[in-house]
């Protein structure tokens, strides 16, 4: 069975720090890129950041400078150092993991999301 599951969300002040981890486990095939998306009240999923397997990382504007995507495939982990937190910022974050085996079968995979709130 596979799974995402997020965790490191809280409530921090304006101008703090969270880091937040998705571990994945029962892929078949390799996972290729990951990434983070956020959700707010009332909004769209949007991107916040991915990253190859190779490590090459992408940003959306909003969060450049502030937040670090990473990845640890040994641990079959990812991360996302999120600083200089803005109430902006405040949404339910997903792991996103996308995958395909040897023999060509595809797939993408959400993790159930983690709260992060920020307060003025």
């Amino acid at each position: 069975q596979v799974q995402l599951v997020e965790s490191g969300g809280d409530l921090v002040q304006a101008g703090g720090s969270l880091r937040l981890s998705c571990t994945a486990s029962g892929f078949i095939g390799r996972i290729n890129a990951m990434g983070w998306y956020r959700q707010a009240p009332g909004a769209q999923r949007e991107l916040v950041a991915t990253i190859t397997s190779d490590g090459s990382t992408n940003y959306t504007d909003s969060v450049k400078g502030r937040f670090i995507i990473s990845r640890d495939n040994d641990k079959k982990t990812m991360y996302l150092q999120m600083n200089s937190l803005k109430p902006d910022d405040t949404a339910v974050y997903y792991c996103n993991a996308r995958s395909a085996t040897s023999w060509g079968r595809k797939s993408e995979n959400w993790g159930q999301g983690t709260q992060v709130t920020v307060s003025a």
